[in-house]
């Protein structure tokens, strides 16, 4: 298994529930996309309200049920991947907003692997 731990780079993908890539969710696509390029791993996560440049409120409240919640993918990788990756992260994109953050990963590994065992 490749070492993956020390200084790394979290990329933050904010859009909506409703944006697309062709006829497929985005976030689908954009999960697709990492994976074949050889990221580490990536997350996507599924707001219950939020708001973005339009200021308008996207919540899952049972009386104003939007169809367009907020959704965040998460990915962890190297900044020479991600760099590479922005062109075409921003070409699926119509809207919504990227950040980047300095993250210290502290641990990587698959499930069930390099647990400490019980006495």
């Amino acid at each position: 298994m490749t070492r993956f731990v020390g200084e790394k780079i979290l990329m933050r993908i904010f859009i909506g529930e409703g944006d697309r890539w062709g006829s497929r969710p985005l976030h689908e696509a954009l999960l697709e996309l990492l994976r074949r390029e050889g990221c580490a791993g990536a997350t996507v996560l599924r707001g219950v309200a939020g708001f973005g440049a339009s200021s308008v409120c996207h919540t899952a409240r049972l009386l104003d049920l939007s169809a367009d919640l907020p959704i965040v993918v998460e990915v962890v990788d190297d900044q020479e991947r991600l760099d590479a990756l922005m062109p075409k992260i921003d070409d699926m994109m119509t809207g919504g907003m990227i950040t980047m953050e300095k993250a210290t990963v502290i641990r990587y590994t698959p499930a069930g692997k390099g647990a400490a065992a019980t006495p």
